[in-house]
């Protein structure tokens, strides 16, 4: 018996599937992706946690969720039992709420940037000072006034 040997073809897209993967920038997104997902379990933390009970104390424990609007089916007082009863609904104040939301997200969002660009550029006002000569510079600049010693 002879063996006979196969040799797997891989397609041409396959090595274009990796330069693409590998590219910087590819890695730099999937990077920023999981930093943003990590991220946005503190905002929403700080918005939920922190934020929302302020805001809550504000404006007298408002909760909009139960403003809806029966387009079909029975009238009920709150939105859970008209869609536990099969209504189809309008849902003006989840919509409200998530608009809330969102606001609140945006507002803690902008703090945040702003706090972190003030102390970006407190780091850039501080000039480092300049380096020290090199070895070389200094030989040409005690060069330079010899020279210019005696052309005078």
């Amino acid at each position: 018996m002879s063996e006979t040997k196969h040799a797997l073809h891989t397609p041409g897209w396959v090595s274009d599937f990796q330069k693409f993967i590998m590219r910087g920038n590819v890695l730099d997104l999937a990077v920023g992706v999981i930093i943003g997902a990590a991220f946005t379990t503190i905002v929403n933390s700080a918005v939920k946690d922190v934020l929302t009970p302020f805001i809550g104390l504000l404006t007298g424990g408002v909760d909009f969720s139960n403003l809806f609007i029966t387009l079909k089916g029975p009238v009920k007082d709150t939105l859970e039992e008209a869609q536990k009863a099969g209504a189809v609904t309008v849902n003006v104040g989840v919509f409200l709420n998530a608009v809330i939301q969102f606001l609140i997200v945006a507002f803690f969002i902008f703090w945040v940037v702003r706090l972190i660009g003030k102390l970006h550029r407190k780091e850039e006002a501080a000039p480092a000072a300049p380096p020290a000569p090199t070895k070389e510079e200094v030989l040409l600049t005690e060069i330079r006034d010899i020279l210019a010693s005696k052309a005078s």
